[in-house]
């Protein structure tokens, strides 16, 4: 039986690949991943393809080499290794010798000499060795046993591909370098030789260089451009031709300290692998090694998948990397439940979390409950199982009143993970969950919004290291899958105790970490643990909705529409489908001959909306696409759909506020989206027309003004900005006046628009080019307006300075009251997704900040709503805004109280200045 042949990475030569070819990644605390990752699937691709084959891993050793000694030019032009590079070096490494792969390194040589010693070894002892490669120069060293693999590209060559490839055999591959030598390298070559010319005298001479200059006079006959001058060049350069050959040449006689023998691969490191796909976010690797479904360790000798043991109890296997032992207890008898009550009464903080019918906090019910008072201790309360044979449970409306009291004790820490949607549900039983509270995915938020997903099952994987069970394993997916109610308590005991279980010990985890960091606790415990119910209420709330209002829009809507498409069709001169971006781009681009101003990654003419934007101010076929779309999306998304979204039993819309989503700490909203309904348009303030009061009621909006703006004069403390707002002038008008060189008085409207756009503009870091597009003017104008702007306002630009500084220093920005936003591009050798970062630093704690400050506003104002002294409820948050629905006779009072309460939710040095209108419906309130 043959044997296995020997395989020989050329680990450099993937590096480089991989970090130059693939889309660059970065791990939240602002490490360089992409080539680690590229390179480490590739391994995981030999692994598979060679499972019984010898390997070894061979890098480049820092430091010089013996190339060096004989031409000190060697590599001297070759720019020093990108920081983003170097970085990767040593978890690469790391990964490698975690995979149970040998990894050799070997100074004074080239991890092509190393590599090429192995093969000259497997060839003298008659053994088949396959290279895995991107570089060329590897082609030397292929014969009847050699075989070079590229397995970026897929590419195989052996003696024959070689010469199909390079037109020569092996043997003359050192010649051709020689020759035409090598920019990369520095190895100089015979100048005026390039790749044409070096194999034209290879292949017309029969021979290398030897043969070459053996015979000179016959190279004037060859039939290469430029050969009946080449003898003499050739003559001249001898010495740096042969000069060249050395360099080129692989080494096969480097002293090693393995032999082939030794290359075996040993057992994989499954732990320091799993910490390392931890360290490095390689999420989806990390779950499927702790799943044991990894094929790129579970092919390695030894890595046999481990069986994991659902029920997490009765095993006698090995348990899986990061898996912790837990003993879970069914409580189905009246005595057990009397027991967990009692250590619950008696309890500083328990874990709890609900089983139940939907993800609508409006419609669920309850079909059990988890708790865990300490790790590796968890329980679950089925209650409303109902499947066939499904066993006899305790009472739900018994169980819930024997934890009403419990839930809503002041003195006890209640843990969760996402704990909105457990107290909304909680309150269709009339029981109102009281504080303290900690909520994992807030701690997970608040520690490092874009460092992770904050769902539990990302968040086991990532502080935890462990694969949690995913709801679709006990309940299949699509049109198929059961509600919890149908799942048998086999599996559903260790799927409801593993989310307490697993709650519990993050919440252990995430609290230190959240203490370490600055200010973050006092994010955590005064803002976004205490927002929790107030988003409850809110969303509980709901606002109601004029249905038929919305009906009728969607009919004008369609009608606008089809009118739309048959004017683009008109102006297309041919029908075709307007949501196709092929059909659209061969109309605008290859028909219309509109100029292409971006492409997509394919490399086909962009027809996104920022590019149609832009063509929509100089061509008619765009600027209609564009309200088709808008139109489109606002019939789909609100129109049609508002409508279904009302609730049966409240008759009112009920959106999710979500608090882990945005980097910045604003709030996002979904079923519906609240955020992204337009105000500038008709068609957008008419969706707002159906958002009404009931019988009896306003609709009050209340929104800060300028908010952004102000926070930028409280940062950079710019004399010009802060007398402005300290003396109540439109910022904007003041902005034009100092830029324009204008009084006041005389600014015009054009002008206000301008100092508008560069007042937003430039807090979002809008550059001059950026500028002139907007207002439509020469792109040195718009540059002459920003240096005015920060002549004006010089405090400006040194925040701003000030704040690049920073953010390369620290890695994050913060906002006023502490709240940090990550930067893990801030460093980054790309250019774009550097400066990229510099403009999230200045804008985040504007953005951050005025999150923060209508979160505090929502939490006071929740608080005075409490006290009863108004008949209002706080019904929407959308943006700088909070809308409430008031009794009609206490409006004007609500608005003095309301605006009161908002702008004293911050201090900053410019006053805070709320608006705010009552009306029959939410337009009518602005």
């Amino acid at each position: 039986m043959a044997r296995a042949p020997i395989v020989l990475v050329d680990g450099s030569s993937y590096l480089y690949r991989a970090f130059h070819a693939l889309p660059p990644l970065t791990a939240s605390n602002g490490q360089p991943t992409g080539a680690v990752k590229g390179v480490i699937n590739m391994l995981k691709r030999l692994i598979k393809d060679y499972p019984k084959s010898p390997m070894a891993v061979v890098f480049d050793a820092p430091g010089k080499t013996f190339r060096d000694d004989i031409y000190a030019e060697y590599k001297a032009h070759r720019p020093p290794m990108p920081d983003d590079l170097r970085s990767q070096v040593a978890p690469l490494h790391a990964c490698v010798k975690a995979l149970g792969l040998p990894l050799l390194c070997i100074e004074g040589v080239e991890a092509d000499d190393v590599i090429g010693t192995l093969a000259h070894h497997a060839t003298q002892a008659g053994r088949d060795a396959v290279i895995s490669t991107g570089d060329k120069d590897m082609a030397q060293l292929v014969n009847a046993h050699i075989t070079l693999v590229n397995t970026m590209k897929d590419e195989t060559l052996d003696e024959a591909g070689v010469e199909a490839k390079f037109g020569l055999p092996p043997s003359l591959i050192i010649d051709f370098l020689a020759l035409m030598g090598d920019k990369v390298d520095n190895i100089p070559g015979v100048p005026g030789v390039g790749e044409k010319t070096a194999l034209g005298l290879l292949q017309g001479m029969g021979g290398g260089l030897d043969a070459i200059y053996a015979d000179l006079e016959r190279v004037k006959t060859l039939s290469f451009r430029g050969a009946k001058t080449m003898p003499k060049k050739l003559e001249e350069h001898r010495e740096q031709a042969y000069l060249s050959y050395e360099l080129a040449t692989i080494k096969v006689d480097c002293e090693l300290p393995v032999g082939l023998d030794e290359l075996e691969i040993a057992h994989p490191d499954r732990e320091q692998l799993a910490e390392l796909y931890k360290q490095l976010e390689f999420k989806q690797w990390l779950a499927e090694l702790l799943d044991g479904k990894d094929e790129g360790v579970d092919d390695v000798k030894g890595g046999e998948p481990v069986p994991k043991d659902a029920a997490g109890e009765g095993s006698d296997t090995e348990a899986p990397v990061g898996s912790s032992a837990r003993e879970d207890h069914v409580i189905t008898e009246q005595g057990e439940l009397d027991g967990w009550l009692k250590r619950l009464k008696s309890a500083k903080r328990f874990c709890f979390d609900l089983e139940t019918t939907s993800l609508n906090y409006m419609e669920a019910e309850i079909v059990g409950i988890g708790l865990a008072l300490e790790a590796g201790q968890a329980a679950y309360i089925p209650l409303a199982h109902d499947y066939l044979d499904a066993p006899a449970q305790l009472d739900r409306a018994q169980v819930l009143a024997a934890l009403k009291p419990i839930l809503e004790d002041t003195s006890i820490v209640k843990l969760g993970q996402n704990l909105k949607y457990d107290i909304s549900v909680l309150a269709n039983y009339a029981i109102d969950v009281a504080g303290p509270l900690a909520d994992t995915m807030l701690a997970s938020y608040v520690l490092n919004s874009t460092a992770t997903r904050h769902d539990m099952d990302s968040l086991a994987l990532k502080y935890l290291g462990e694969k949690t069970i995913a709801f679709e394993e006990i309940a299949g997916k699509g049109a198929k899958q059961l509600t919890f109610n149908q799942i048998a308590l086999e599996e559903a005991v260790p799927y409801a105790c593993e989310d307490v279980d697993i709650t519990l010990r993050l919440h252990d985890t995430l609290r230190p970490l959240v203490e370490k960091e600055g200010r973050l606790a006092q994010v955590l415990d005064h803002l976004e643990l205490p927002l929790i119910k107030v988003i409850s209420r809110i969303e509980r709330n709901g606002v109601a909705i004029d249905a038929e209002r919305l009906h009728e829009q969607s009919q004008q809507l369609e009608a606008r529409i089809r009118e739309l498409e048959q004017k683009a069709f008109e102006l297309a001169g041919r029908e075709f489908n307007l949501g196709s971006p092929k059909q659209l781009g061969e109309i605008l681009f290859n028909e219309q001959k509109i100029p292409v101003i971006k492409k997509t990654p394919k490399g086909a003419p962009s027809t996104a909306e920022a590019v149609l934007e832009e063509l929509a101010l100089d061509f008619p076929l765009p600027k209609v696409i564009m309200e088709h779309r808008g139109l489109s999306k606002l019939k789909s998304t609100y129109t049609d759909k508002l409508p279904r979204l009302i609730n049966k039993q409240s008759k009112r819309v009920h959106t999710s506020y979500h608090q882990a989503v945005t980097a910045t700490g604003r709030l996002s909203s979904s079923d519906p989206n609240l955020q992204n309904i337009p105000i500038r348009t008709e068609e957008g303030r008419k969706i707002r027309q159906a958002f009404v009061a009931r019988p009896g009621y306003r609709i009050v909006a209340a929104d800060y003004s300028q908010i952004e703006l102000r926070i930028m004069a409280h940062l950079s403390e710019d004399k010009g900005l802060l007398e402005a707002f300290a003396e109540n002038r439109d910022i904007h008008t003041a902005t034009a006046a100092e830029v324009f060189g204008t009084a006041l008085d005389k600014v015009s409207s054009d002008q206000r628009r301008s100092a508008k756009a560069i007042n937003f503009g430039l807090i979002y870091g809008m550059s001059a080019w950026g500028l002139a597009r907007q207002l439509r003017i020469e792109r040195n104008q718009a540059q002459t307006y920003i240096d005015r702007y920060f002549d004006r306002y010089p405090g400006v630009a040194r925040y701003m300075d000030r704040v690049r500084t920073q953010a390369a220093e620290d890695g994050f920005v913060e906002t006023v009251l502490g709240r940090r936003l990550y930067l893990p591009d801030i460093h980054s050798q790309n250019r774009n997704r550097r400066q990229g970062a510099e403009r999230t630093a200045i804008n985040a704690p504007m953005q951050g900040t005025a999150a923060d400050i209508i979160k505090q506003a929502m939490i006071d104002v929740d608080a005075w709503l409490d006290e009863r002294e108004f008949d209002a409820l706080m019904v929407m948050q959308v943006h700088d805004e909070l809308v409430f629905e008031v009794k009609e006779e206490q409006v004007e009072a609500f608005i003095v109280e309301v605006q009161k309460r908002m702008q004293a939710a911050a201090e900053l040095k410019v006053p805070l200045i709320v608006e705010a209108e009552s009306g029959a419906n939410w337009d009518e309130a602005h």
